[in-house]
């Protein structure tokens, strides 16, 4: 964050934080009374003035899968393709700053990059490299949704995705679609809902897939017992990080949450770190709460749609204008 505006604000709050001694670190008492010591929170607001948003989670998943394709595992997971072209805007218009755009070189023009449809259809004319196979359509688009995850082959051992690109179309969530379509209630439509509604429509999976154009590439990345790496360059904690709009939540940053449970009134007010971005996390109160790795925590994050507060921890010095 050194880099970022109040750069040598946060400097001076995170050199304190590592002088502190490890067994006061420890201690809860005396880490809230650092946080309260050394920042100020800030309630954060939507333009409209509304201090309520949505607070969803998500989860590292695991699949199964295999390096080559075989009966039964059949879902191919891609890594980024070489023709794919990101276009940084603000290089050119300095008012579009973190303006990117996705596409292809068509002659010498540039165009959209395939859709999802597109890429499917296209397959292995693609110029890009199939990562693995895995066993379950549904379950590879929800590795897409998550931006990470892992992959057990028939071995044992394990492999490690990560998000490494996109193809530059916008998300477009499939639980509306099937509720704008009938096939599901409102409260029907998690995670769950729509995984028992492929099993029950597998002949037509793969139009509801389609229906959401957006792509997520993914690369491997070295195995270990730590969580996935965000967009912050840094693992994720369980039940402490979570996916921000980084256009109004700096990346890094502390902020406290108050919210509730999955399906629940149960209160849940933590601290928790900004360390990650989402492509349908978008707005200043608006965050992806990370369960963690695994079925359990698959379940409370596709239950995970609750309204909530958030306060971003600043230093004085970084206090807004």
């Amino acid at each position: 964050m050194a880099s970022k505006p109040h750069g040598p604000a946060w400097k001076r709050v995170c050199d304190l934080a590592r002088a502190t001694n490890g067994s006061e670190a420890g201690n809860g008492k005396a880490a809230r009374q650092f946080f309260e010591t050394h920042l100020r929170p800030y309630a954060v607001l939507a333009g409209d003035g509304n201090a309520s948003g949505m607070i969803t989670g998500y989860y590292e998943p695991l699949l199964r899968g295999s390096r080559h394709l075989s009966k039964g595992f059949e879902q191919p997971v891609r890594g980024v393709p070489d023709d794919l072209l990101t276009i940084d805007l603000s290089a050119v218009f300095p008012e579009l700053k973190d303006k990117r755009v996705r596409g292809r070189l068509e002659g010498n023009k540039v165009v959209p990059y395939w859709s999802r449809a597109e890429i499917s259809a296209r397959g292995e004319k693609l110029p890009l490299k199939t990562l693995l196979y895995v066993d379950n359509a549904v379950e590879l688009f929800f590795l897409q949704v998550q931006g990470s995850g892992r992959v057990k082959l028939p071995d044992g051992s394990m492999v490690r995705l990560n998000y490494a690109d996109q193809n530059g179309h916008p998300y477009q969530s499939i639980g509306r679609v099937l509720v704008e379509r009938g096939e599901l209630k409102l409260e029907e439509a998690s995670m769950q809902g729509i995984q028992a509604w492929a099993r029950a429509n597998p002949s037509r999976l793969d139009d509801l897939l389609n229906t959401n154009p957006s792509y997520v590439f993914f690369r491997e990345t070295p195995n270990s017992k730590d969580g996935p790496v965000g967009a912050l360059g840094v693992p994720l904690t369980a039940e402490r990080s979570i996916a921000v709009d980084p256009r109004s939540i700096p990346l890094g940053a502390p902020v406290f949450l108050a919210t509730t449970r999955p399906n629940s009134a149960q209160a849940m007010n933590r601290l928790m770190l900004a360390q990650d971005t989402g492509g349908a996390i978008k707005g200043a109160v608006r965050a992806d709460f990370f369960w963690g790795f695994g079925k359990e925590a698959g379940e409370q994050a596709g239950r995970m749609k609750q309204s909530g507060r958030m306060w971003l921890l600043l230093p004085p010095e970084a206090a807004p204008k």
